[in-house]
């Protein structure tokens, strides 16, 4: 029986059952962040030994608390990180680290004190940059940002400031400081048995903005002493210098990213005094981008990078193998995914999904050669038919052919349908073939989507970034039009059906196509979109990254050109727009702006606003809005059945 439209959106309003995994150093017991309530998460501790029912051990409800990470520090302890937003005048985000035992009680914070009467909140509650020495103790690795106190009557007070790492034992709260505060440290890499090996120091201008250069020091395994290793540039949303990733202690050397023929690839450098560099891998026509690690000491066994589908090459024989063997097993889900293992590495953890899957845990044992599935990614949509993606490539006007995935309704023809054009958000992202919730919802009600990475995406070299998705505009924006006009020469776009749908950046995109070619498509979807270049630089004034988005967004009469909201008159298609109040990453302003412009120009527009939600809309409530509304609105603007 054919679902109904409610149905549908009910489904994909749905959020992950399965928002983050983590095994046990003894492999025996999961635990498992879930979505819970409207906008909340739940924290489940599974026993995998006794088959038991996931016990609920820790809750949080959304207003302002959302949990992000759970791992375990020992076989009875846990290490989450939280995330709040402040609501008030700032509406600033921070973090926290906080420990709890596998039944729930204990739970105590990990983060420590910033200093009394510091100034303002302390944003950043720090990182768990590694384990203990062993690695299943209960003791973590963290980063702890050390503020200067302001007092007076006192020697006590706390004199130093910048980033520090402390060993703490996240069951006695017992802290020790291993790597004493560092003014401008960005970042730590340890070597995954507890030893910090690499330190990145980004200097910061009179006004406290930071520059744009980051330079790494490493340090020998015998000693403490700090050596220059690279020195990385940030500049418009590109990277140049080599990046350090992840130490390898048993070989001695640094994996990390950096620039051949145009294009990011892995290289590794040693740790031994003699900086010995070598190319690992680099591919000749996208970039090499993601380290393939595994276990708690986060070993690195391979690299990844994504053509028409991602593709990874292990160096680890033995994983290189299962990896092969467990494809065989599970053909309907070629994309694997190493999450997590036990202390020994004889139980595995690992995803494996497809572009009509959004996926399934299991955990590998293997001195019994078994592999047992632990829970959906997305219970709600399981048994579901979903559609297959396709990559595709089209022509932009210049002749260059543009990569991008084309997602038809399930048992469809592929001609003739009510079409929709996706750009992706960032700019400085690219999509892959996987499951991507929101076309598959289109597609299950009946639209053929197509989503481009257009020139200005990430993934395929700094030429194809050009000067990014903002400064290149005309190009960005030209061929997202052109997979529009693709879609309809090849018969897929039934004439007048065609629309275009964009979340961020995707929803710039959407808007400014319509002011580059008004006739093109009939309908505008943007959810939480910047709608004016110099609101959204002024959006970042009050962070210490503002000259590099100053620069990213560069200055001259593409500010005006290529801001949907000064060119408001030039958009002919109605327009649906979607924002949430709490958006730090794009302002909720830019949305009600370009509301106003676009009835001071009188065109056709509905905005709807969400409270106390950010930029990823992450409310059952909120989804199931935008869902209906988006289908119940294109459908309009098309001449489509409800």
């Amino acid at each position: 029986m054919a679902q109904t439209g409610e149905e549908i959106v009910a489904k994909f309003a749905a959020r992950e059952t399965v928002r983050g995994i983590s095994l046990s150093p003894d492999g025996s017991k999961v635990a498992i962040i879930s979505a819970a309530g409207d906008h909340g998460e739940a924290l489940l501790v599974a026993d995998l030994v006794a088959g038991s029912v996931p016990k609920q051990i820790l809750a949080a409800g959304g207003n302002p608390d959302r949990l992000r990470f759970c791992r375990w520090a020992s076989n009875t302890r846990l290490v989450c990180g939280v995330y709040m937003i402040a609501q008030g005048s700032n509406d600033l985000s921070f973090t926290r680290l906080i420990a709890v035992n596998n039944d729930g009680s204990k739970l105590q914070v990990l983060t420590g004190r910033a200093g009394s009467n510091a100034l303002g909140p302390m944003q950043q509650g720090g990182n768990v940059i590694d384990f203990g020495p062993d690695g299943s103790d209960g003791s973590v690795l963290m980063t702890r940002e050390i503020v200067p106190e302001y007092s007076t009557g006192t020697q006590l007070a706390e004199r130093r400031s910048g980033m520090a790492v402390e060993l703490v034992e996240a069951t006695t709260m017992k802290r020790r400081l291993v790597e004493q505060p560092r003014k401008g440290a960005s970042e730590y890499i340890s070597d995954g048995h507890g030893k910090v090996r690499i330190y990145g120091l980004r200097s910061s201008d009179s006004s406290g903005y930071l520059k744009s250069k980051v330079s790494y020091f490493y340090r020998l395994a015998e000693n403490r002493d700090w050596e220059p290793l690279s020195v990385l540039t940030l500049e418009g949303g590109q990277v140049s210098g080599f990046d350090p990733y992840a130490v390898d202690p048993a070989q001695n050397l640094v994996y990390g990213f950096d620039d051949k023929d145009g294009r990011r690839a892995l290289y590794s450098i040693s740790l031994d005094g003699k900086l010995t560099r070598s190319l690992v891998l680099a591919h000749p026509q996208v970039d090499v981008d993601t380290l393939i690690r595994v276990g708690r000491q986060r070993r690195v066994v391979g690299v990844s990078y994504a053509t028409d589908r991602r593709q990874a090459e292990f160096f680890d024989p033995e994983l290189r193998k299962l990896q092969t063997a467990l494809a065989k097993a599970l053909p309907k889900t070629p994309l694997l995914e190493w999450v997590d293992a036990s202390a020994d590495e004889s139980k595995l953890l690992l995803w494996a999904g497809s572009d009509s899957n959004p996926g399934i845990f299991y955990r590998y044992d293997k001195a019994k050669r078994a592999l047992e599935e632990l829970m959906p990614v997305r219970k709600e949509l399981a048994g579901m038919a979903l559609a297959t993606v396709k990559p595709v490539d089209f022509p932009a006007a210049d002749g260059t052919r543009i990569p991008g995935y084309l997602t038809l309704p399930p048992d469809s023809d592929g001609k003739n349908l009510p079409t929709i054009v996706m750009p992706h958000g960032g700019p400085g992202a690219r999509d892959e073939w996987t499951f991507d919730w929101l076309p598959q919802f289109f597609a299950a009600r009946g639209y053929a989507v197509l989503q481009p990475n257009f020139r200005g995406s990430t993934g395929y070299g700094s030429e194809w970034f050009q000067k990014n998705g903002f400064q290149s505009w005309r190009t960005a924006i030209g061929d997202v039009n052109d997979g529009g006009r693709w879609l309809l020469k090849e018969g897929i776009a039934a004439p007048g059906k065609l629309a275009i749908v964009g979340w961020s950046y995707g929803g710039y995109a959407a808007l400014q196509s319509a002011v580059l070619d008004p006739g093109l498509f009939k309908a505008i979807v943007a959810v939480a979109p910047v709608t004016d270049l110099e609101t959204l630089r002024s959006e970042s004034r009050r962070y210490v990254n503002y000259p590099l988005v100053d620069r990213f967004i560069g200055n001259g009469p593409h500010i005006r050109e290529g801001s949907p909201a000064r060119n408001a008159g030039k958009i002919k298609a109605p327009v649906l727009l979607f924002h949430g109040d709490l958006d730090e990453n794009v302002g909720v302003g830019e949305s009600r702006m370009m509301q106003n412009a676009l009835k001071d120009a009188g065109a056709k527009v509905d905005y709807v606003e969400f409270k106390n939600l950010d930029h990823q809309l992450d409310s059952v409530s909120a989804r199931k809005t935008l869902l209906g509304k988006s289908d119940a609105f294109l459908r309009a603007a098309l001449g489509l059945q409800p």
